[in-house]
């Protein structure tokens, strides 16, 4: 079972971050945004756009997928690593700068994880302890 949700939460995490950086690109090259058809057909024919829709809706399905077996407070933290990911790929892709507040926040978000992941661990442990 663990390595369902490793694998569930990796693939998460990909569509997650494919969604967020293809609406970046996407946003990069929809500019300057104009209410007219031409905007609009410049928009989606981009191939940018689709890249954030099958994104989002593999994050959609692996998410729902995962719900059915992992507990929810581990899960729904873990769901915010593509935080982390976006951030590193932006730094590579956008030539984005990494200062000492992001990766405070990186740290955070993934030692939140750690500590919610070995708790539900704990708690999962220790209930089959008293059912034994």
């Amino acid at each position: 079972m663990k390595r369902f949700y490793l694998f569930g939460f990796l693939l998460l995490m990909g569509f997650d971050t494919l969604a967020q950086i293809s609406f970046k690109y996407a946003g990069s090259q929809a500019l300057p945004v104009e209410a007219n058809l031409a905007w609009l057909l410049r928009v989606f024919g981009q191939p940018w756009v689709y890249g954030a829709v099958i994104g989002y809706v593999g994050a959609f399905f692996t998410w729902i997928a995962l719900l059915k077996h992992a507990p929810i407070g581990p899960a729904f933290a873990a769901s915010h690593l593509e935080v982390v990911s976006v951030m590193l790929l932006s730094i590579w892709l956008f030539d984005e700068h990494l200062d000492l507040a992001r990766v405070v926040g990186a740290i955070a978000i993934i030692a939140g994880i750690v500590c919610l992941g070995v708790a539900e661990d704990r708690e999962h442990h220790a209930a089959q302890t008293v059912a034994t």
